[in-house]
């Protein structure tokens, strides 16, 4: 059978290459073996095969619903210790789907858009904090705005004493969890053992602790207090049953507010800071921005905010060239598959890179300049521009975040005139178990934008 080949150093090599140089790994091993290659992440003696071949990426994918192939959720393991048994991330099977059915309704479209406020005001707090002249750290300023937009939108609040001890565990919980010890924590299970509360597993385990009482205190005071009026997202969670008739347990509930509460806030707002970062490098990219912002008027709407081609285009080149999600969720083929000349057993463990596909020179010529226009050139497909995941496991709040960039970036550049404080170039890193820049992004307001100041002139005269 003959099977991709790949770097022939030692496991432990490979894993601190993974946790420390991830992208710069995939590249050199996509040169040296193609878009097919085996890498050793861990004690077991079956290497995991990365894909950056799209006709395969397509097959792995559509195979979620042809039942060739699974996305078993054990094989996400690392993200148990934080998003817990019962995350729809961690399931598998008819569990997963069920899961993932009653989490549907509250991203629904016409439901997700009465959030555009929330999503505006919260913007509009934060900016109000940057005084002109004084520099800021941008990922400082957006992990503020999606953090209190999804505590808004999954409680109902952010502005109560529970709230704020949630915000502020959860960013210093996140923050311990991006450095590369953590990350190695994660992938040498010897590490994971609670030595006292100065032990780093040990603060962990602690952390854990206090955001989980806080969230099953917030289970509590709802199951109390039912309110049918009630829209925000724990809420719609609680009054939703299975196809039994059956509603989430407690710790359902828990484990899969931790998953809206991580994933619906970290990633966004990594991809708003390379917004921001990418907006004001490249003029020419800001003023197009503009033009087309202040075509629709004073207050837009959220819904004309979210048609925007040309925002919509600067939004996926963000997605396109430094993707949060560096990979999609392992696949697994059920029966024996060839694929692209290679032949896999079953149990062979699949995993698509989404950071190898985005820089692809065939799709996407010059890959690591940022070019909004190639998004309204042509249309790519689920295959070759992925950056929420693909098939079974795509991403459920995939439409919330990508409507909650637009409103936030919109409500920044309408209002006022930023400038980056060092042009220089930002690469990307791993943070945690995302892509993030490797170095702070500061930007200055140099005043509000002047557009304003002519539009209230014209309407006084």
């Amino acid at each position: 059978m003959k099977q991709p080949k790949g770097p022939q150093t030692p496991t432990f090599v490979q894993i601190l290459q993974w946790v420390f140089s991830p992208m710069s790994f995939m590249e050199d091993c996509a040169k040296r073996y193609g878009d097919l290659f085996s890498i050793r992440l861990g004690t077991n003696s079956d290497p995991l095969v990365f894909v950056s071949n799209t006709q395969v990426l397509q097959q792995i994918l559509t195979g979620d619903t042809t039942k060739q192939f699974e996305a078993p959720g054990d094989l996400n393991v690392i993200f148990e210790f934080l998003l817990g048994k019962q995350s729809v991330i961690t399931l598998s099977g008819t569990l997963h789907q069920r899961q993932r059915q009653l989490m549907m309704p509250p991203f629904h479209g016409e439901r997700m858009r009465t959030y555009g406020n929330t999503i505006s005001n919260i913007t509009d707090e934060i900016m109000n904090r940057w005084q002109i002249g004084k520099p800021f750290c941008v990922r400082s300023s957006t992990q503020l705005i999606t953090l209190r937009t999804i505590l808004e939108a999954v409680f109902g609040l952010y502005e109560g004493p529970r709230a704020q001890k949630l915000e502020q565990l959860l960013s210093v919980m996140l923050d311990e969890a991006s450095t590369p010890l953590s990350v190695a924590m994660l992938y040498f299970p010897a590490f994971q053992k609670d030595l006292g509360a100065w032990s780093p597993w040990g603060r962990v385990v602690r952390r854990q602790q206090q955001v989980d009482q806080l969230l099953y205190e917030e289970i509590r005071e709802h199951r109390e207090n039912p309110d049918p009026s009630r829209t925000d997202i724990l809420s719609l969670l609680m009054a939703a049953v299975d196809e039994a008739g059956q509603p989430m347990t407690d710790q359902e509930l828990r484990d899969e507010l931790m998953t809206l509460l991580v994933a619906g806030h970290e990633t966004t707002a990594t991809a708003l800071a390379w917004a921001l970062y990418w907006i004001h490098k490249l003029p020419e990219v800001r003023e197009k921005l503009l033009q087309e912002l202040d075509s629709l008027g004073e207050n837009p709407d959220s819904n004309a905010i979210f048609k925007l081609p040309y925002l919509n285009a600067v939004c996926n080149e963000t997605l396109r060239i430094y993707p949060v999600a560096m990979l999609v969720f392992p696949r697994v083929p059920k029966e024996e598959v060839s694929l692209a000349g290679y032949d896999f057993k079953p149990g062979t463990v699949l995993i698509g890179s989404i950071y190898l596909t985005h820089h692809r020179e065939d799709l996407y010529p010059e890959p690591r300049k940022f070019k909004p226009e190639r998004f309204l050139e042509r249309q790519f497909s689920p295959y070759e521009f992925l950056p929420f995941g693909g098939g079974a496991r795509r991403c459920i709040g995939f439409a919330f975040a990508m409507f909650e960039m637009k409103i936030a970036l919109a409500k920044i550049l309408s209002r006022l005139e930023l400038e980056l404080v060092d042009n220089g170039e930002v690469r990307p890193k791993r943070r945690g178990l995302v892509t993030a820049p490797d170095r702070s992004i500061k930007l200055v307001v140099k005043g509000e934008r002047a557009v304003k100041s002519r539009t209230l002139e014209a309407v006084s005269s």
